[in-house]
């Protein structure tokens, strides 16, 4: 995921988004617990899409705050 597509969602389908995210990290963390993860880069993949739509909805919060 791009930063530029982050940029084009709307509030509500960066947080729904997110959720998705979110949980597919917890699904990925309890996959390498019990040694049944295939590709381990997808972690890494998903934190930062996750880190991505963070700073995308807190640029766009401040940029709320300062109107």
């Amino acid at each position: 995921m791009k930063a530029t597509d982050i940029k084009e969602m709307s509030v509500d389908e960066m947080n729904n988004k997110l959720e998705d995210l979110k949980q597919e990290l917890f699904n990925l963390r309890f996959q390498l617990a019990v040694n049944q993860l295939e590709n381990t880069a997808r972690l890494k993949a998903v934190k930062k899409d996750i880190a991505r739509i963070k700073t995308v909805l807190r640029e766009q919060e401040i940029k709320s705050v300062q109107q």
